[in-house]
C-alpha cells in the first residue's frame, strides 16, 4: 500500500516555478530517499506534503486521504522533522515530548511510557530531564525524531535531518530510522543532498530544478550506464 502518493504536484512563488509535475509514491514500510542538491525544491515539496502551503496544481494523498480535502486525517498519519529545528530550547527533552503528546490528546500514562520508549530507542533517555539547549546537535535531532513518533504515525517525513552532524552522527541517525521501517513498518521520506546516506536497498527519487529526474530502487542505478550513485547523480542533475 502507498503511504504517500504525489500526482502531478506543481507550485510557484509569484512567477517563479518551483515544482513542476512532481509524481512519485512511498510504500508502507519502505525508506525513500528524496535526493537533490540545495535549491532543488525538496523543502518546498515537504511544505506541500505537510500542508504548510497548498499546491497550485496536483494532489497529495496520505494513506488515501487527500491533503486538500481531508487534511486532519492525512496529518494524523504523519510524523515530521523539519530542516530547521523546532524544539523549545528552554524546555527539557521530556517536556518537549509531553507538549507534543498533549496536542495529540494522549493520556498522561501513555505519554510517560512512550517518552521513555522513544527516547530510549534513540539512546537519549539519559537526557530526558536536561534542557534541549544543553544537548548536542545529534542529540537534538534524536529528540525531534522521538517527538515525531509519540503519536504513532504511519509515515515519517524528515527534511535534511543530518545537516550539521558529523559523519558518524549521520550514519547513526539513518541506522535508527531504517530500523523503524523494518521493525514497525513505518514509511519514511528522507530528504538529503548527502549521497552517502543512500543504500542499495532504498527507494530513490532524484529531484532537481523542481522536477523528478529519476525514481526507482537504488540498486537499479546501473541501468543508467554509470558505475556509482555519485556518477548517476551528476548525470541527472548537471543539465538541470
Amino acid at each position: 500500500m502507498n503511504a504517500l502518493s504525489l500526482d502531478n504536484l506543481g507550485h510557484s512563488f509569484n512567477s517563479r516555478r518551483v515544482l513542476d509535475a512532481v509524481s512519485f509514491s512511498v510504500e508502507q514500510g519502505r525508506m525513500c530517499i528524496l535526493l537533490g542538491r540545495n535549491g532543488a525544491g525538496k523543502t518546498t515539496l515537504f511544505s506541500l506534503i505537510t500542508g504548510l502551503y497548498h499546491a497550485r496544481s496536483g494532489s497529495v494523498h496520505v494513506f488515501g486521504h487527500a491533503m486538500r480535502t481531508d487534511p486532519a486525517a492525512a496529518l494524523a498519519q504523519m510524523g515530521v522533522v523539519f530542516q530547521q529545528q523546532t524544539l523549545d530550547l528552554d524546555l527539557t527533552a521530556g517536556e518537549n515530548l509531553r507538549y507534543h503528546a498533549a496536542l495529540h490528546g494522549l493520556a498522561a500514562d501513555v505519554t510517560k511510557g512512550r517518552t521513555r520508549e522513544e527516547l530510549g530507542r534513540l539512546e537519549v533517555l539519559d537526557r530526558v530531564d536536561d534542557p534541549v539547549r544543553s544537548l548536542s546537535g545529534g542529540q537534538r535531532r534524536r529528540v525531534e525524531i522521538a517527538r515525531a513518533l509519540m503519536h504513532r504515525p504511519s509515515i515519517l517525513l524528515l527534511d535534511e535531518p543530518t545537516t550539521g552532524l558529523d559523519l558518524p552522527g549521520r550514519r547513526a541517525l539513518a541506522h535508527h530510522v531504517r530500523g523503524l521501517c523494518r521493525e514497525r513498518g513505518i514509511a519514511v521520506l528522507w530528504a538529503t543532498h548527502f549521497l552517502e546516506e543512500v543504500t542499495a536497498e532504498d527507494d530513490v527519487v532524484v529531484l532537481q530544478g523542481g522536477r523528478v529526474r529519476w525514481a526507482g530502487r537504488a540498486e537499479r542505478i546501473a541501468e543508467l550506464g554509470v558505475g556509482s550513485m555519485a556518477d548517476a547523480f551528476a548525470r541527472l542533475t548537471e543539465s538541470a
